[in-house]
Formats: C-alpha cells, structure tokens, sequence
C-alpha cells in the first residue's frame, strides 16, 4: 500500500498545481508514488528534484519569452509552444534541472502519453536516463494541432490528456491507496463534446488512434471525475483543485493572472496540508496493522 499523488494536464493552468507542489515541498510532504500528464508531468519532475521555486520560473517567468508561446512559431513549426526552449534550452541552460536529485529521489513516477496509432495510454517509469525522461514528458505534452507527434519506442506519441487525462484507474492499479489528486478545473467543469475530427479528415487519417482519442475525451474525462468524486465522498481520495479559474486559458501568457492562479494553488495546499499529512498518515498505519 502507498500514497500517490495524481496531477492534471492543462496547459498553463497547470501553474496551479505548481503552487500546489511548492507548498507541499516547503513542508517536506512527498507520497509515494506521483503520475502526472501533460502539464502535470511537467510540474511533477521539479517537484521530485526537489527544486524549490523551479515550476514558478518556467511557467511564468518565462511566459513573455517570444518563442514561449508564438503564432508564429504555429505557422512555420507547427508548434504553438517553444518545445526546444521549454524542453531542451530551458532544463539544460537556462533553468538547468537537476537530474541527479531527480534519479536520486525514492518516489516512484509515472509519465502519462497517448499512442498516436491505436489511441492508448502509454506510461513511461522511472527511471529513464536523463535525454529519455524529458523526451517522455515532452511527448505528454504535445498538443494535437499545436505541436509535432514526439516519436519514442517505435512509438509515436501525445498528449497523455486525450487517452487517460486523470490517470486514477492506473494510480489505483498501481497499488496507490487514498490518492491525493491535483486538479486544473474548477469542481462544477465537465467537458463537452467538441467534434474535432469532422474539421481535420486528414488528421484523422494519418494518426487513427489519436483521432479515437480526440472523440472520446469528453467521456473518458468525466468518468474519470465521477470516479475520483466517489472516492472522496467515501473519503478514500482528497482533491485539491481551483475555486476560480477567472476564465484563465490553457494558452495564457498575462503573467499577473498566472501569478494569481499560483497563490491560489499554493494558499489552497497551505490549507490542505494538515490533512494530507493525518491523510497519508492514516494510509500508512493501515498498511502497517495489515501487514501484521
């Protein structure tokens, strides 16, 4: 048995849970066990490197950066968001990761993707050498439409929101007990059905899975959102999630608003933190009177 921790995708609402893992990394909180897709992935890495105030500087320092977030860099690259400079000039220079605390941390990790050929999940572990890991986190953030297929295993991968969005089933499968899930939308948000694939026939072509996964997000989502709200009401999961999200997009690159969002994060975590340590606490001690 062990605790886990569960972060959402979205985009630059993920700045949101990066306030959420400073704070439980100022008070020493660590589960066992984190998965994370898309932006969550992003923010899980620094958190288990134990890098203090890395998230911060990445998702809004640097927003303003012009290859950050560019139309420009759509129209000619195919790419909304700088993938080298997040993923390559950002972690190896500019910011530089520490992948020694990462590969030394004990937690387990588990990086989300979707197969762009059959549609299914495909979860990466720890460890992975240094060029591997952030290859795996970048393809789980690569967005259909706003960024190029991240090719990997024989593999050809995306964003890990569209397969498993809020990987509870693979957590729980995992032997994670009571998991604390971050998440990036407000409680009352249930996606709609956007019928994406009538608008890019040749997309749908080209990458089938992908495709199937695009058509079933909005079921897949809100199963995964019914199944995580049940556990909490039977008091075998905490959520930790946004009250106000001010209509803040996935794109957004107004860095006061980002910061916003980042307190909230971070104040809401400071709140949660007695009860995710009784929480945790709980899970271990029935762990230990099982086992004797």
């Amino acid at each position: 048995m062990k605790s886990g921790l569960i972060l959402e995708g979205g985009g630059m609402r993920g700045v949101y849970t990066a306030g959420v893992l400073q704070k439980l990394m100022e008070e020493d909180v660590f589960t066992d066990y984190v998965i994370g897709v898309s932006a969550g992935a992003c923010n899980a890495v620094s958190y288990l490197s134990r890098q203090s105030g890395r998230n911060r500087t990445v998702m809004i320092d640097y927003v303003t950066h012009p290859d950050y977030i560019s139309m420009k860099n759509l129209l000619k690259k195919r790419e909304l968001f700088g993938m080298n400079l997040i993923f390559d000039d950002i972690p190896n220079r500019l910011v530089p990761f520490d992948y020694g605390g990462f590969g030394a941390a004990e937690e387990e990790f588990v990086v989300g993707t979707t197969d762009c050929m059959t549609g299914e999940a495909i979860y990466y572990r720890k460890p992975l050498p240094p060029e591997e890991l952030l290859t795996v986190v970048r393809a789980s953030s690569s967005l259909p439409f706003m960024s190029r297929p991240v090719e990997f295993g024989g593999r050809l991968l995306m964003d890990g929101s569209l397969a498993d969005p809020l990987p509870i089933k693979q957590a729980l499968s995992d032997g994670v007990t009571k998991p604390i899930i971050v998440m990036t939308r407000e409680k009352s948000y249930r996606k709609r059905h956007k019928p994406l694939m009538r608008l890019a026939p040749a997309f749908a072509r080209q990458y089938p899975g992908l495709a199937r996964a695009l058509e079933e997000r909005q079921r897949v989502y809100n199963e995964s959102v019914a199944h995580i709200e049940a556990l909490e009401a039977q008091e075998e999961a905490m959520i930790i999630r946004p009250r106000n999200l001010h209509k803040l997009r996935g794109i957004e690159r107004d860095q006061e608003r980002l910061a916003a969002l980042y307190v909230q994060g971070y104040r809401d975590a400071e709140l949660m933190v007695p009860r995710a340590r009784k929480f945790i606490q709980a899970n271990n001690t029935l762990s230990l009177e099982r086992s004797l």
